[in-house]
Parts: C-alpha cells; sequence; structure tokens
C-alpha cells in the first residue's frame, strides 16, 4: 500500500493506506488533546491561536505556537526530502519516515508520565507529535498522489460535499470513477473518527501508554508491506518452473 506509486498504485492501495493511517492520525489527535490539551494533527487552528496570542501580546505563548507549525512544516520537508534524495521508487523512501513517527509515538508513550502541564513540557510534547503528523502527512500525499490526507478532515470533507454535488448533474461523466471518489472520502472520515474514538477511550483508561496502539499499527504496515516483499521475492527465487 505505501511501496506502489503511480500506474502501478490502484484505487485498493489508496483505500488500505486511508483506513490504516487514518486511525493513527485520529487517535494521535484526540489523545494528543487530551494529553496536552493541544491539537497535534494540524495547523489551521495554530493559526487562529497565534494571531490571538500576537494581538494579547503574549509573545511567550505566539512562540510556543509558532513553533508548533513550523515543526508541523518541518516534519513535512523531513519527509520529502527523504523521497527526493533517496528516490520515490525505493523501498526505504517510505520506511524511514514511518519508522521515525514510529519512534517518536513510542517516545511519547514511554515518557509521557513526565509531562507536568509546564509550557515547556507542553512545547516539546505537542510539537514532537505535529512533526510526526508532517510526515505522515507528507508521505501519504507523495505516495497517494495527493489523492489522501490522513491528518486532517477539512480538504475531504470538501472534497467530499463537491463530489456529491456532482452526483445530481444528469451529464456526469464516469459515474463510477466519482462514486469510488466517495467512498474513499468516506473512508477516510469513518477511520480518522474511529481512530478518535479510540484515542479519547484508550488514554482515559491508559494514558500515554496509549499510544503504544498508533506505534504498533504503523509497525504492522511496514510488516504488511516489506514482508509481502519478501514472500513474492522467495517464490520467485524458488520457483521450481523458472
Amino acid at each position: 500500500m505505501l511501496r506502489h506509486l503511480g500506474a502501478t498504485r490502484t484505487y485498493v492501495h489508496n483505500v488500505k493506506l486511508a483506513l490504516l493511517l487514518c486511525i493513527v492520525a485520529g487517535f494521535v489527535n484526540s489523545a494528543g488533546f487530551l494529553g496536552f490539551s493541544v491539537l497535534t494533527t494540524n495547523v489551521t487552528g495554530h493559526a487562529a491561536l497565534f494571531a490571538e496570542r500576537l494581538a494579547m501580546q503574549d509573545w511567550r505563548t505566539a512562540r510556543v505556537v509558532a513553533l508548533w507549525m513550523f515543526l508541523f512544516l518541518t516534519g513535512a520537508f523531513v519527509s520529502g526530502l527523504i523521497v527526493v534524495f533517496i528516490g520515490r521508487n525505493k523501498r526505504f523512501s517510505y520506511v524511514i519516515p514511518i519508522m521515525i513517527e514510529m519512534f517518536i509515538l513510542l517516545a511519547v508513550s514511554l515518557f509521557g508520565y513526565r509531562y507536568n502541564g509546564s509550557l515547556i513540557a507542553k512545547e516539546i510534547f505537542a510539537g514532537s507529535l505535529l512533526f510526526a503528523m508532517g510526515l505522515q502527512n507528507s508521505l501519504v500525499s507523495i505516495v497517494s498522489g495527493s489523492v489522501v490526507r490522513t491528518t486532517h478532515l477539512t480538504g475531504t470533507f470538501t472534497d467530499l460535499g463537491i463530489e456529491m454535488a456532482q452526483l445530481f448533474q444528469k451529464d456526469a461523466e464516469n459515474i463510477i470513477a466519482l462514486k469510488m471518489k466517495i467512498k474513499l472520502r468516506l473512508v477516510i472520515i469513518s477511520f480518522f473518527m474511529c481512530g478518535a474514538l479510540a484515542g479519547a477511550y484508550l488514554f482515559r483508561y491508559f494514558s500515554f501508554s496509549a499510544f503504544f496502539v498508533p506505534s504498533s499499527i504503523l509497525l504492522f504496515t511496514l510488516i504488511c508491506d516489506v514482508f509481502r516483499i519478501k514472500v513474492r521475492r522467495y517464490f520467485r527465487q524458488h520457483d521450481p518452473f523458472n
């Protein structure tokens, strides 16, 4: 679901990608908010908060919010840079960003108990999650050809509304493709919400240890892709008819 790019990528690959990584993003969004009182998967709300803090001349908080937005951007930049230098068709171009994200979530699950509510602690923990979500959003966008967005729903709801309206056009072309797009949007929204619900519920009972769940999903995603490659390679090498 991650290694297929361009002409080799199918609708099913995008659905699988949306299913797993939207759960991760939804989970981080709700658990991160409950843990740090910060939206950790997008920067839209932070732009308004940054402007409000500037207007109130709260320079310290404004600096922190600006850092959060910068870290999301940096995560997206780092992910894109890895793909540029390693190459779009190389397996490690997606393995490395996912591994970085996984280790960040593991670090939050292991050291979250040290969070004391201070601005510095919030800056570090929330900033690390925003960096991780920037990594994921950039990678998914590159892999899917900007078809799938996993860390926020604003654009997805907009696209869904437009596509639903197009269904009412009497001369709508390729109605099957349009319905497939709508189904993909619904998968993204549904599984983001499922992840958010799971994050809220599990964080309530397990606190920061709940972040083991999204890191495990990322590990499962990598194993699925890498393991399938090795299995195919094994059977190719040991095919008696070759």
